[in-house]
């Protein structure tokens, strides 16, 4: 059966990986994300792409008509979009205030505002039975230090979740979140990682290795199948062990 899978942050990294994965099997994805010419750029075959800023409501009001026009019901969503900030432009002035606050706003409007928005604009969308919502969490969620406005952000998601599971469960709708440790070939890290750091990040995990879009990709994919359709309300950690440390 051909689903319809709609992906926000689908041009690169980790949810350009799951749109490939989904369009192998024959599956019709929209790839959603702000920066139209990334999104061109994604070789996804028979793709259709959508730029747009996903913590705009009126944005998000235009998502919702576009996929009723090209989709009607919608049987996997995935949240992929976000990030650290790195691409948004710097506080303005000194003051370390405005800075703090600028980092966590920016923060709470990539990667838990734009999720709640969309998911809410196409909640009457999703297949009944047989639904999959999908939030990509971090490893950042279960820890106390680094970027802790980007962590509080993904932390956010979690309660998010749960309570939508309660609500969708009675329809036959699953929703579960995928929190990766250190994924390499992402946009994370902006022009790349410091080499102590990634190796830092590899020493952590009990298998020696950086995680990959490919390995996030495969976890979305089979939560997404109907093996997984009894499994809801879960944080699946994807990080070789790093989260348990040595």
């Amino acid at each position: 059966m051909v689903r319809n899978v709609v992906i926000s942050g689908g041009g690169t990294g980790i949810g350009l990986a799951a749109a490939r994965v989904f369009a192998a099997d024959g599956d019709r994805v929209l790839l959603l994300g702000r920066r139209g010419d990334v999104l061109e750029r994604a070789q996804v075959p028979g793709a259709l792409t959508h730029a747009a800023d996903l913590s705009d409501p009126e944005a998000v009001r235009g998502v919702a008509g576009l996929v009723g026009r090209e989709f009607g019901a919608v049987d996997v969503l995935i949240h992929s979009a976000g990030g650290n900030g790195l691409l948004e432009p710097p506080a303005g002035g000194d003051d370390p205030l405005d800075a703090v606050a600028h980092s966590w706003t920016v923060n709470f409007r990539l990667n838990l505002l734009s999720a709640a928005l969309l998911t809410e604009a196409l909640r009457d969308r999703l297949a009944e039975p047989g639904g999959r919502v999908l939030f990509l969490s971090s490893i950042a969620a279960y820890r106390g230090y680094g970027q802790v406005a980007y962590a509080a952000a993904k932390a956010g998601l979690h309660p998010y979740a749960h309570d939508l599971a309660r609500r969708l469960g009675p329809h036959g709708i699953t929703v579960n979140v995928v929190a990766p440790g250190y994924i390499e070939d992402t946009a994370f890290f902006g022009e790349g990682i410091d080499e102590d750091l990634r190796a830092w990040l590899v020493e952590e995990t009990l298998n020696g290795r950086a995680g990959t879009p490919g390995d996030v990709a495969a976890t979305l994919h089979w939560l997404a199948s109907p093996g997984a359709a009894h499994i809801t309300s879960q944080i699946v950690q994807i990080n070789g062990g790093a989260e348990r440390g040595h």
